[in-house]
């Protein structure tokens, strides 16, 4: 049995391999696309779940204080951006969002306190949760509380989150 020589069909495979190449390129762009899609809309997602959360205390506490002006019925926190180095990496957003949804369970009691006791209860928040080790994602991170604000029956309140160095 004799075998056919090679090159009559040498074209035909440089143009098939040339088309699975493209196939196979096409494809992993095509599913990076579609993750980096998907990657925005859950971080979209999530931001929205905390947002219905937070949402959902406040209307709680508005119809349980909504005779009383001078109570705290709503907490904010945000989070800043840390200056420690230049060169370190931004921190995930849902890493923030997670730490401060956390925070937001901590500072539960506070809600329905009075406004004209937030000195003590201020300090009282300072020293549970500054300095506070949390970890989200098996990763730990510290929190330092920046600033304290009670405006007009909400408190806000500045944090800086690190990641936690042992000394």
């Amino acid at each position: 049995m004799r075998v056919p020589p090679f090159h009559r069909f040498r074209q035909f495979s440089q143009v098939s391999a040339v088309f699975v190449l493209g196939v196979v390129v096409g494809s992993v762009v095509y599913n990076a696309i579609f993750h980096m899609g998907y990657n925005m809309m859950w971080l979209h997602n999530q931001d929205l779940r905390v947002q219905i959360e937070q949402y959902q205390k406040d209307i709680k506490t508005l119809k349980k204080y909504n005779n009383t002006s001078t109570v705290i019925r709503e907490i904010k926190i945000r989070a800043e951006e840390s200056k420690i180095k230049e060169g370190a990496d931004a921190m995930d957003p849902v890493t923030v969002k997670e730490i401060i949804r956390e925070m937001g369970k901590d500072l539960e009691p506070m809600r329905g306190r009075s406004m004209f006791d937030i000195d003590t209860d201020g300090k009282l928040a300072r020293l549970l949760l500054d300095g506070k080790m949390y970890i989200v994602r098996e990763k730990e991170y510290s929190v330092r509380i920046r600033t304290m604000l009670v405006m007009e029956g909400v408190l806000q309140i500045w944090v800086e989150i690190n990641p936690y160095r042992r000394s």
